[in-house]
């Protein structure tokens, strides 16, 4: 099954991730913060701008792949503070009010100075 990478201008990259990675019906989406791609500045203070931020990133690379929020099946979140998971879920439900796709939340391991929140994707098209 050949691996097709995704890009969008509409989110931040790196040189060293792929946005996204398409491989068969699968998109996976890289881990993505809340910095908004034209400016390169973060999307706010708030574990709730950031989460607003990183999942319209997110969904802006499953566009480019040809999927969309309704084709996620896992969401993974790391948090730099736990205490930001009630603001986490408070932004996160208005991306995903009903039937939910499957989700974990843990510890950001690494110090980003100012990056509240981390999110990555898998969805399936198929």
């Amino acid at each position: 099954m050949p691996r097709e990478i995704v890009r969008s201008d509409k989110a931040p990259g790196s040189q060293f991730f792929s946005q996204g990675v398409k491989a068969g019906p699968f998109v996976f989406v890289s881990g993505t913060v809340g910095t908004d791609p034209v400016s390169g500045q973060l999307a706010g203070n708030s574990i709730q701008d950031q989460t607003r931020q990183a999942l319209a990133n997110c969904e802006a690379i499953l566009e480019a792949a040809g999927a969309g929020l309704g084709d996620v099946v896992e969401v993974g979140v790391l948090l730099s503070a736990p205490s930001d998971f009630a603001g986490l879920n408070e932004e996160y439900a208005r991306w995903f009010p009903h039937d939910p796709p499957t989700r974990y939340v843990a510890k950001l391991g690494v110090d980003l100075p100012r990056i509240l929140v981390s999110i990555r994707m898998t969805a399936f098209t198929g």
